[in-house]
C-alpha cells in the first residue's frame, strides 16, 4: 500500500483548500488530495462574486448587520465581525495572487475602481466579481499559484474513504482521539494510499448532491462531514440546505445557476401570468433574502400548478447584459432563451450547506489534529441562511485563520512515527450490484427533495427518517462486502448526510431561516444549534 507522509494534508482542492496550500507551503511540505480533476469543485461554478466593504459609502458593521439578518438569529457574531473586519485584506490576497476582478465603467471608459454590485439582502453594492464567473477566476488564479510552489504536491483523483485516528495505528495509545490522516482510494488505479500528516485538513465543499436537484457538482456528496461524523467530531445545522432561487429550468439543464447578481442588476422575478410578485413576500421584492425568495417562487409554482417561474431582464440593456454576464447570456442561448428578449425560466435548487462540521473561527474541529474550512464546515458565520457572496469570503478567512493558528502552534506539530494498520477490505465485487446502488443513490435523493425540500412537515421528515435507516443497513452491507468504488463510497456519504439532515430537522420545533416547517410556523425564544455526535443521535 503507497504510503505518503507531509506537514499538512489538505483533502479538496476549492478555493478555501488551495488559499491554506498557499499559506502553509512556505512552512513545510503540504499535500492537496482532488477528488477528480483539480478543476472539479463548486469553487470554479461560482458566479456571483464575493463580498467585502469596499466603497465609502459602505460600513463593516452595516455588512455584519446584513448578515446577521440573513442569519436569523443564529449566526456568532463574534465570527461575523472577524470575518468581514478582514475581508478587505483578504480581498487584497487575491489581487495579489494575480485575480482581476471587473473595473467600474465610467462614460464608456474603465477606471481602476473595481465595479461593485449588490446581491439579495445586502443594504450597499459590495460584490466584488469578474463578470459572472468570478469563482472560476478566483479558482484558476489561486491554482496557477499552487502549481508553482515546490512544496505543494497536488494529487487528482484521490476519493478520501475515512480519517485516521491514533487508535488505528496504536491500538494501546490511550491519548484522546486524534486525527493522524486518511486512506483514500487512487480511482484510476482502484488502489488505496495511506496519507499520514502533522495536520488533516477538511476542505472538501458541501453536499448539494444529497437532493435531486442541485446546482452542485456531481461530486458535491458532503464527504468530509460524514468522515468527521464517523471519527466522533459533533456536526450542526444540516436542516439548514439553502436552495438558490434561480437555476436555469430546461429539460437539459440540471444544474447550471442563474446568478442573483442579475437581480442585483434589476431582474424581476414574475409567475406564469408575468405578473412581478415578490413584493407581495418581502419590501425587498426580488432582492430579498435567499430563503424567503425561494419558498416565495415555491408558493407561486403550487399554488399556479406551474413547473417554473421567470426571471425577466429585458428591461435592461442588451449590450450591458452581453458584456455583465456572458456565461449566462451564451449558456441560456444554447437552449434557445435569449435573456435579452425574454425571462428566463427558472426554479429553486439545493445549493449551499450552512451547516457542517462544528468548528471554531479558525476552523479548529472537537478532534485534535483535524481542521475544517470553507462550506465543509460550520462556524456560525451563516446562522440559519447564508448572506450572498459570504461563501467565498468564508473560503478564504477560515483558510487565513486556519494558517495563522498552525504557525503558532507549528514547532509543537509532530508526526506519527509508525505507519497505521494496513487497509483491509473484500477484493471480490458483483458488477451486477452496481445497479442497486445507483438505484440507492437515485432513492435518497429524490426522498430528500420530497420530504426534506424548501417546505416541510413532521410526517414528511418521520417517513424520510424511517426509509433512510433502512438504507443505510443496506449501504452498511454493500460497504462492508463489496470491493471499494467511489460510487459506494459516495452513496455511503450521502445516506449519512441525508439522516443527519433529517435528524437535525426533527430536533428543530420551529421555522427559522431556511428550515420551513408547517407544523412548527414560530420560532423559539432562545436560538440554539442542532448539535449530532456519532452514537448520541
Amino acid at each position: 500500500m503507497p504510503k505518503y507522509r507531509s506537514d499538512v494534508l489538505i483533502i479538496g482542492s476549492g478555493t478555501a483548500g488551495l488559499a491554506l496550500a498557499l499559506k502553509m507551503a512556505p512552512l513545510g511540505k503540504v499535500v492537496v488530495l482532488a477528488k477528480e480533476k483539480l478543476t472539479d469543485t463548486n469553487s470554479e461554478m461560482s458566479q456571483g462574486g464575493i463580498a467585502a466593504v469596499m466603497s465609502d459609502e459602505d460600513s463593516f458593521e452595516s455588512h455584519i448587520q446584513d448578515t446577521l439578518v440573513a442569519g436569523a438569529g443564529l449566526c456568532r457574531e463574534t465570527v461575523v465581525r472577524n470575518y468581514i473586519m478582514q475581508a478587505p485584506e483578504r480581498i487584497q490576497d487575491l489581487i495579489n495572487w494575480g485575480v482581476h476582478f471587473d473595473l467600474r465603467n465610467k462614460g464608456g471608459e474603465e477606471t481602476e475602481e473595481i465595479d461593485l454590485t449588490r446581491e439579495g439582502g445586502h443594504s450597499f453594492r459590495r460584490i466584488l466579481h469578474f463578470e459572472d464567473q468570478t469563482g472560476f477566476e478566483i479558482h484558476r488564479k489561486l491554482l496557477a499559484r499552487v502549481r508553482e510552489h515546490s512544496n505543494i504536491v497536488l494529487m487528482e483523483r484521490f476519493n478520501a474513504i475515512d480519517l485516521i485516528v491514533n487508535k488505528e495505528v496504536d491500538a494501546t495509545d490511550m491519548a484522546p482521539t486524534t486525527c493522524v490522516g486518511c486512506y483514500a482510494l487512487a480511482t484510476d488505479t482502484g488502489e488505496v494510499h495511506t496519507f499520514v500528516a502533522k495536520t488533516t485538513v477538511l476542505a472538501t465543499g458541501g453536499a448539494g448532491k444529497v437532493y435531486l436537484y442541485t446546482s452542485n457538482w456531481s461530486g458535491a456528496t458532503g464527504d468530509g462531514i460524514a468522515m468527521a461524523y464517523r471519527v466522533g467530531a459533533r456536526i450542526a445545522n444540516l436542516e439548514f440546505m439553502q436552495f438558490h432561487p434561480t437555476c436555469l429550468y430546461h429539460k437539459d439543464a440540471r444544474n447550471f445557476l442563474i446568478s442573483e447578481a442579475l437581480r442585483g442588476e434589476g431582474g424581476e422575478l414574475i409567475n406564469s401570468k408575468g405578473e412581478a410578485f415578490m413584493k407581495k413576500y418581502h419590501p425587498l421584492g426580488s432582492l430579498a433574502p435567499r430563503d424567503i425568495v425561494a419558498r416565495s417562487i415555491d408558493n407561486e409554482m403550487k399554488r399556479a400548478g406551474s413547473e417554473c417561474v421567470y426571471l425577466d431582464m429585458t428591461k435592461l440593456d442588451a449590450d450591458f447584459l452581453k458584456h455583465r454576464f456572458p456565461t449566462i447570456h451564451n449558456t441560456c442561448l444554447q437552449f434557445g432563451i435569449d435573456m435579452t428578449r425574454q425571462p428566463i425560466p427558472v426554479v429553486p435548487a439545493a445549493h449551499y450547506l450552512c451547516g457542517g462540521v462544528v468548528t471554531d473561527e479558525n476552523g479548529r474541529t472537537d478532534i485534535p489534529g483535524l481542521w475544517a474550512i470553507g462550506e465543509t464546515a460550520c462556524t456560525g458565520l451563516h446562522g440559519a441562511n447564508r448572506l450572498a457572496s459570504n461563501s467565498l469570503l468564508e473560503c478564504l478567512t477560515t483558510a487565513h485563520n486556519c494558517s495563522e493558528q498552525l504557525r503558532k502552534s507549528w514547532n509543537s506539530l509532530t508526526a506519527i512515527a509508525i505507519d497505521p494498520k494496513p487497509w483491509s477490505h473484500p477484493e471480490e465485487s458483483n458488477d451486477d450490484e452496481m445497479i442497486v446502488i445507483t438505484a440507492m443513490w437515485e432513492e435518497i435523493r429524490r426522498l430528500m427533495w420530497n420530504y426534506m425540500g424548501i417546505v416541510r412537515s413532521n410526517k414528511r421528515l418521520e417517513r424520510a427518517q424511517h426509509r433512510l435507516k433502512n438504507i443505510l443497513d443496506e449501504v452498511k452491507e454493500y460497504y462492508s462486502n463489496m470491493k471499494i468504488h467511489s460510487d459506494i463510497l459516495e452513496l455511503r456519504n450521502i445516506a449519512i448526510v441525508a439522516d443527519l439532515s433529517v435528524e437535525c430537522a426533527l430536533r428543530r420545533k420551529e421555522s427559522r431561516g431556511i428550515h420551513y416547517n408547517i407544523d412548527h410556523l414560530d420560532k423559539e425564544p432562545a436560538p440554539h444549534d442542532t448539535i449530532v455526535v456519532r452514537g448520541l443521535i
